[in-house]
């Protein structure tokens, strides 16, 4: 199993993957698909342990969890969170993929790989359905699906509540939750500041915002 974290809808780089065993025969149909074996998975841990089930929780805290086909995998994963003893995931927490992938293009196939042909999303790096090159390229497409790197411009952060739930306050475009180190120095931020306040005088666009010209 896996997840990628995503902030402003974009990857921070904080990933969750781990190995579990299943307590069951594999498909060998399933098999092919993934390339996992039951042997491969022998000395794994099982999902009720800790380091599997609490390290999941931990990970995604309060966090929305974006899923293809949402439903199933809410399904599986409450079922082994209420064998651990431990609180299900409501529904209300997750986002459907493929709901809204149905709704933007209906009566078209809809699969992970058909959005990712359709969305021009590299599958170079996939010769196999793993969790987390699964979970990477699905944020990808969900991106796109809410209007990709070049939706609407709007600097206003603004505030996600779902009803009746601790999901709320979270900034939808805000600053990097990491911020990149300055590529520049001090005399060019100067510079740079004085040129444009010379040039756009109070018509520069982060005045609005009451905030300091950016750096490059």
């Amino acid at each position: 199993m896996a997840c990628v974290e995503l902030e402003d809808f974009l990857p921070t780089g904080r990933t969750f993957h781990r190995y579990v065993h299943p307590d069951r025969p594999i498909d060998p149909d399933a098999e092919r698909v993934h390339g996992i074996s039951l042997a491969f998975l022998t000395d794994k841990p099982r999902f009720h342990e800790a380091e599997v089930c609490d390290a999941f929780l931990d990970f995604v805290g309060d966090a929305a969890l974006v899923a293809h086909n949402a439903g199933f995998d809410r399904g599986f994963i409450n079922a082994e969170l209420e064998r651990a003893a431990r609180a299900t995931l409501p529904e209300i927490r997750w986002v459907d993929t493929l709901s809204m992938a149905q709704k933007r293009f209906p009566g078209m196939y809809n699969s992970l790989d058909a959005l990712c042909k359709r969305y021009k999303i590299s599958l170079a790096e996939r010769d196999k359905h793993g969790a987390l090159i699964d979970a990477q390229l699905l944020a990808a497409v969900y991106l796109e699906l809410r209007g990709g790197k070049e939706r609407a411009l709007d600097l206003t952060p603004k505030l996600a509540k779902i009803q009746g739930s601790s999901i709320t306050g979270r900034v939808v475009y805000g600053p990097r939750p990491r911020p990149l180190a300055a590529g520049c120095t001090e005399d060019e931020r100067a510079a740079h500041e004085a040129f444009v306040r010379r040039t756009l005088k109070d018509k520069a666009l982060w005045l609005t915002f009451d905030a300091e010209p950016p750096t490059t």
